[in-house]
C-alpha cells in the first residue's frame, strides 16, 4: 500500500516537471523498510529510523525530508499517515560563493581551450567556452543545443530543468560566431545534428567538458583556492556582471531582476537573488541604496 502510494506521489510530481531520480529512489526504500515493519502507512518513528541509517547528519536530514514532503502529500486523502517531525534539521545545504572570472581571465581561457592538439578540438572549446561566457547557458543545454535550435530569433533551449524551454537571444558578434563554427564543423560530423560534438563525432559529454575546462584553468594559472573556478563559473560570471549593469531605480531593477532570472531559465526569482551577494561591488551597490532608502535620500 505504501509503495503504490509513493508511486502515485512520484507520478503526480514528475507530472509537474520534477525529475525526482534521487527522491524517488530514497523514498522507494523507505515504503520497502516500512513495509518490512508492517507498517502501510507513514510511521514518523519509523521514518526516522530510517533515515538515521545514514552517516551523516545532512543525509539524515535530507532523507527525512523527502518523507515529510511525501507524507503532507498523503495525509490529504488519508488522516492515518504521520507527518514526522524535522528532528535532523531542514537539510539545507548553504550555496557556496561562486567563483566569478574578471573579464581578461574570460578571455584567456577561451585562448587557452584553443591550444588543443587537434584543429577540431580547438575550434569546438573555444566556440563553446565563448557561447557559455556570453549567454549563461548551463553546461547540459549548451552541449544538447541541436542545429535546428539555432533559429533566427536565437537559441530555443529544449526540456531544460524542470523540462521548461526558452529561447536565448544572441548578439549579432555571438551569432556570426557560432556560424562560422557550424561551417566548419559541419563537414566533420555530418550525420549527428548536434552544434558541438567530440572527435567521435558523437555529442560532446559533461565530464568531456569538464576536463577541458580544468585544463584550460590550469594552462592560464587561475587560483585554485576556494571558491574555485568551474565550467559553472562561466554561468555564474555572466548573472553576476548582468546585475551590475542593472538600471537604477526600483520598478526598473525589479523588471531587470525578473528579466535576467527568466533568461537564466530559474524557476524562482530568488535563485537569482542569491547572486547579489556574489561580489563587493554588487554589495556595496545593496548598501547605497538601502543607506540611500533609510535616509531619504540625504548624504
Amino acid at each position: 500500500m505504501l509503495g503504490r502510494a509513493v508511486e502515485s506521489y512520484l507520478s503526480v510530481r514528475r507530472a509537474c516537471g520534477f525529475d525526482l531520480k534521487c527522491p524517488g529512489g530514497l523514498l522507494r526504500s523507505f515504503a520497502a523498510f516500512s513495509e518490512a515493519k508492517g507498517k502501510e502507512h507513514v510511521c514518523s518513528q519509523i521514518a526516522i529510523e530510517w533515515a538515521g541509517l545514514s552517516r551523516s547528519v545532512h543525509q539524515r536530514a535530507r532523507r527525512l525530508n523527502h518523507v515529510i514532503r511525501f507524507a503532507r502529500y498523503v495525509r490529504t486523502e488519508d488522516p492515518h499517515h504521520e507527518v514526522p517531525p524535522a528532528v535532523f534539521g531542514s537539510g539545507q545545504q548553504v550555496r557556496p560563493t561562486p567563483y566569478i572570472f574578471a573579464p581578461d581571465d574570460i578571455a584567456r581561457l577561451v585562448e587557452a581551450a584553443a591550444q588543443s592538439s587537434h584543429p577540431f578540438r580547438r575550434r569546438t572549446y573555444r566556440t563553446l567556452f565563448a557561447l557559455l561566457s556570453c549567454t549563461g547557458l548551463r553546461v547540459s543545454e549548451a552541449i544538447r543545443l541541436r542545429l535546428e535550435d539555432i533559429t533566427p530569433d536565437g537559441m530555443l533551449i529544449r526540456h531544460a530543468k524542470f523540462r521548461k524551454s526558452r529561447l536565448v537571444p544572441l548578439h549579432k558578434s555571438a551569432r556570426d560566431q557560432l556560424e562560422r563554427y557550424l561551417e566548419y564543423r559541419l563537414p566533420y560530423a555530418p550525420f549527428d545534428n548536434h552544434v558541438f560534438v567530440s572527435l567521435r563525432g558523437t555529442p560532446l559529454a559533461v565530464d568531456e567538458v569538464e576536463k577541458m575546462f580544468r585544463s584550460a584553468v590550469n594552462r592560464i594559472g587561475l587560483p585554485l583556492r576556494k571558491p574555485r573556478p568551474t565550467v559553472h563559473s562561466l554561468r555564474h560570471t555572466f548573472a553576476v556582471r548582468s546585475l551590475e549593469a542593472s538600471p537604477d531605480g526600483r520598478e526598473r531593477i525589479a523588471k531587470h531582476m525578473l528579466a535576467l532570472s527568466t533568461y537564466l531559465g530559474h524557476t524562482k526569482v530568488s535563485y537569482t537573488y542569491w547572486y547579489l551577494q556574489a561580489t563587493p561591488e554588487l554589495m556595496e551597490g545593496i548598501a547605497a541604496r538601502c543607506e540611500s532608502l533609510v535616509t531619504g535620500g540625504r548624504s
